[in-house]
C-alpha cells in the first residue's frame, strides 16, 4: 500500500510520532528512578504491577496482581512495611525507605510512595535498588520473627514448625559471646531453606522459621556444632519441632501459643516447653492449657499476682505525669507460669482476659487510693474493650468513685484482636465521659492502630518502643516517628515514647515533638510514690 502525503505536508511529517502524554511522561520518569511501579487498593493488594518483575522474581507484574503488596518485601520486614502502608493511608505519602525485597537475593531497596492523585483510596509505589542497605536498625513495627510465624499460623494450609535449638556445655546452658551468637543466628537463616527466618532467644537458645514445610533440625544443629569447634566450644545440641498446625483452634488461641512458645523456651528452654504441654505442639499446649484454667482462675481470683509502676514524664521538665501499672505475677507451687507475658498469654489462651483485666483493674484502684495523688494508668485488652458487660462494670466502679475515675488513664493494648469496633468504640466513650484519659498502646506496631486512632476518641498514643531503640541512627525510624507525632496531632492525641534508655534519646524525641517519655532512664518499675 502506497502511502500519498496531502499537500503541503511532506512524508516525514505524516511519519512524525505523536507527542507523548502527561501520563507517558510520568511514567517515564518513574522508571528513570525505579525498577519497580505498583499500585494497591486502601487494601495494601496489588492492581497494577510493571516492571523489571521478570528479572527480580522470575515472574511478570501480572502474576502478583491481587496479591498483598508485602509479598514483594522479606519475611522479616513485612511487619514493619505494614505500619509503612498504615502511614500512607492516614498521611498520603511513604518517604524513601530502605527495605530488603522477597527475592531470592534479598536486594536492598527503597520505596517510597504516594497517594495517586483522582483515584480514590488507591496509592502508587515505588521500588528502586540500592547499592547497600542504609545505616539504622531493621524495619520497625515489631519482632519481625514472631510476626512473620503468626502470618505463617494464619496464610498457610500447611503451616510446616518451628523449630528451637538449645546450646548445652558440660555444666548446663552454653551462652555463647555476642558475636558468636550473631554468628550462629546467620547460620541458621542460611542454612534453614529459602525464606528463612532465625531469632536468637538469648541464653544459648535459638529459633528458626522455615521459609516452608518443616525445618531440618539436625541439619542445622551440625552446622551449628561446626561453627562452635572452631571457637574452641564442643557441646550438645538440643533440639525440637513445634508443629504450627492449628486444627480446632481460633486464631487467637493459636497466636497466643505462639508467643507463649517463644517466651517459655527464652525463659527455660526445652523443659521449659515440655512442662508447658508443646510435646503435642501448639494443639497441645491449648489443650493441656485448658486442664488448668480452673487453678488459674483460682490464681487471679485470689490476686496472686502484684503491681509494678513505672513513671511516664513530661519530657520538658522530667516531671512524672502517671504511672503506668504493671503486672508481675507471684510465683507459687504448682503454678505453670512466672513470667508476666506467659501468664497474660495463658489467661488469654483458656478464655479469661476479662477476669484478668477486670483484677489488674480492681487492684491498681486500690493502689490509686492508698497513693497520695498519683495518676495510675491500667492496660485492657482489646477483648475485654469490646465486651458490653466488661464496661457495665467498669461504668458501675467509676460511677460510685467519680474522684477516683480521675485518677485512673486506661492503655488500650492488643488493638489487633478488636473485632467488634463498634462496642470497643462504645466502651471508649463510656471511659472518656467520665473523666479517664484513653492511651493508644504501641501504637505504629502494625495491625490496625492507625485505624482505631481515628475510630477512637484517644488523648494519647504510645509510639512503640522498636522505633525508639534505632532512631538515634536510623533516619528512617525518625522519620516514622515525625510522621505519628504529627498524626497524633491532628487528632488532638500527645505523644508518648516508650523504651527511652539514654539521653541521646529522650533529647531526640523531645527534638521530634514527643510530650511524654518512659523507660528506665526516668525510673524501673517499682512503688507508687505516696503509697
Amino acid at each position: 500500500m502506497m502511502i500519498v502525503p496531502s499537500p503541503g505536508r511532506s512524508m516525514q511529517e505524516l511519519v512524525r510520532p505523536a507527542p507523548p502524554s502527561a501520563a507517558d511522561r510520568f511514567l517515564a520518569f518513574a522508571f528513570a528512578a525505579a525498577e519497580l511501579l505498583v499500585e494497591t487498593d486502601r487494601d495494601g493488594r496489588i492492581t497494577f504491577a510493571e516492571g523489571a518483575f521478570p528479572a527480580r522474581f522470575g515472574r511478570p507484574g501480572q502474576a502478583f496482581l491481587g496479591r498483598p503488596v508485602q509479598d514483594l518485601i522479606a519475611r522479616d520486614q513485612r511487619s514493619g512495611m505494614g505500619t509503612a502502608l498504615e502511614l500512607l493511608g492516614a498521611t498520603g505519602r511513604i518517604r524513601p525507605t530502605a527495605i530488603r525485597l522477597s527475592d531470592s537475593a534479598g536486594s536492598p531497596f527503597s520505596i517510597a510512595g504516594l497517594a495517586a492523585p483522582g483515584r480514590n483510596g488507591r496509592f502508587c509505589l515505588t521500588f528502586a535498588p540500592l547499592p547497600h542497605e542504609l545505616p539504622g536498625g531493621p524495619l520497625p513495627g515489631g519482632p519481625g520473627f514472631v510476626r512473620a510465624a503468626e502470618d505463617m499460623l494464619r496464610g498457610s494450609d500447611a503451616p510446616g514448625a518451628l523449630g528451637m535449638l538449645e546450646l548445652c556445655g558440660d555444666g548446663g546452658a552454653l551462652t555463647p559471646r555476642a558475636d558468636l551468637a550473631a554468628r550462629i543466628q546467620g547460620v541458621l537463616a542460611t542454612h534453614g531453606g529459602a525464606g528463612a527466618l532465625a531469632t536468637d532467644l538469648g541464653g544459648g537458645r535459638f529459633a528458626v522459621l522455615p521459609g516452608e514445610g518443616m525445618p531440618d533440625l539436625g541439619a542445622l544443629a551440625a552446622h551449628v556444632a561446626r561453627l562452635l569447634a572452631q571457637h574452641g566450644l564442643p557441646g550438645r545440641i538440643g533440639t525440637r519441632a513445634v508443629v504450627l498446625a492449628s486444627d480446632g483452634l481460633s486464631p487467637l488461641q493459636a497466636t497466643r501459643a505462639l508467643r507463649f512458645a517463644l517466651s517459655a523456651f527464652a525463659r527455660g528452654g526445652d523443659l521449659a516447653l515440655e512442662k508447658a504441654g508443646f510435646s503435642g505442639g501448639l494443639a497441645g499446649f491449648v489443650a493441656s492449657a485448658a486442664d488448668r484454667a480452673a487453678a488459674l482462675r483460682g490464681t487471679i481470683a485470689d490476686r496472686r499476682f502484684r503491681l509494678a509502676f513505672q513513671p511516664i514524664v513530661m519530657l520538658a521538665d522530667r516531671r512524672p505525669h502517671h504511672y503506668e501499672a504493671l503486672l508481675r505475677p507471684i510465683p507459687t507451687p504448682g503454678t505453670p507460669f512466672s513470667e508476666p507475658s506467659e501468664f497474660i498469654a495463658l489467661a488469654e489462651t483458656v478464655g479469661l482476659s476479662e477476669e484478668l483485666d477486670w483484677a489488674v483493674v480492681e487492684t491498681a484502684c486500690e493502689a490509686a487510693r492508698a497513693a497520695a495523688g498519683a495518676r495510675i494508668a491500667c492496660n485492657l485488652s482489646g477483648l475485654s474493650l469490646q465486651s458490653p458487660a466488661f464496661r457495665d462494670r467498669l461504668c458501675l466502679l467509676f460511677d460510685a468513685a467519680p474522684d477516683l475515675a480521675r485518677r485512673m488513664l486506661i492503655e488500650i493494648t492488643e488493638t489487633a484482636e478488636i473485632e467488634d469496633e463498634p462496642e470497643a468504640c462504645r466502651t471508649v466513650d463510656a471511659l472518656r465521659d467520665r473523666g479517664l484519659p484513653i492511651c493508644l498502646d504501641d501504637f505504629g506496631a502494625g495491625a490496625a492502630a492507625f485505624r482505631y486512632l481515628r475510630a477512637f476518641r484517644v488523648d494519647f498514643v504510645k509510639v512503640d518502643g522498636i522505633y525508639v531503640a534505632h532512631a538515634v541512627d536510623s533516619e528512617r525510624d525518625r522519620g516514622f516517628i515525625s510522621a505519628m507525632v504529627d498524626l497524633a496531632r491532628t487528632v488532638g492525641a500527645e505523644v508518648v515514647a516508650e523504651r527511652i534508655e539514654t539521653e541521646a534519646q529522650a533529647g531526640l524525641m523531645r527534638d521530634l515533638g514527643v510530650g511524654f517519655g518512659q523507660g528506665y532512664l526516668f525510673g524501673r518499675p517499682g512503688t507508687l510514690p505516696g503509697g
